[in-house]
């Protein structure tokens, strides 16, 4: 059973979000909020395997949320629940700042209602997800990104001088958008050990996502736009 959490400050979508995965065998609705600071009131207390967050809500707004829930798990050892970022709007800004509080996907809200719900078992898997119209979008984003200097601190290229040669395979084929199967497949290991070697890579890079390890894979220039 997937534990959901919904956040949403229209009443009208969230209730009717929350109406259609409660008719879903597999999912459980544990909680709805009508903002970001009710999101994270009820992810503590309810603690969901999978938040639809929705950006923009008044006060806090669903980016800071996302950063606030997958901080307080960091920090209390818990398991961080997926975030999926539900929006009507599909602005590059809007992508960036998703992937880096540490969202594992990102969807319109005229996503069909069946793929909604296969996104919702996607994310829960531990695999990321973008609607078809932003992925174009993200990658062109990234470019633009490499064009401009580049992070100081955690962000910086040095970060990663804390992986083993192998965990940086992993964190490059991962960027690249290969899936734990296949990364398995192309280095000939298992997937219990890409799981392990991503783990590592996420927990020394101080990272609570997928997501962000591939927004931190290209802007350290480990992956470039285009590459194969």
């Amino acid at each position: 059973m997937i534990r959901v959490l919904v956040a949403d400050d229209q009443v009208l979508i969230r209730a009717g979000v929350a109406a259609l995965l409660r008719a879903a065998p597999d999912i459980e609705v544990v909680g709805e909020a009508s903002d970001g600071e009710e999101a994270v009131r009820l992810a503590a207390e309810h603690r969901p395997d999978v938040i639809l967050m929705d950006i923009r809500m008044p006060g806090v707004s669903g980016i800071a949320a996302t950063e606030r829930i997958l901080r307080a798990a960091a920090e209390s050892g818990g398991q961080a629940p997926h975030v999926v970022v539900l929006t009507t709007f599909d602005l590059d800004e809007y992508v960036y700042a998703a992937l880096r509080a540490g969202a594992s996907g990102f969807l319109l809200k005229d996503t069909p209602p069946q793929r909604l719900l296969s996104a919702i078992a996607t994310v829960a898997g531990g695999d990321m997800l973008f609607a078809p119209s932003v992925t174009r979008r993200l990658v062109e984003a990234y470019a633009q990104r490499l064009d401009e200097p580049a992070p100081e601190a955690a962000d910086g290229p040095e970060s990663l001088q804390a992986l083993t040669a192998r965990e940086r395979e992993v964190l490059r084929h991962t960027a690249k958008g290969l899936s734990n199967p296949e990364i398995a497949a192309r280095l000939v290991i298992s997937e219990a050990t890409v799981k392990t070697h991503l783990n590592r890579t996420m927990a020394k890079l101080g990272l609570c996502s997928r997501a962000q390890a591939v927004v931190l894979a290209y802007e350290t220039g480990l992956v470039t736009p285009g590459a194969r």
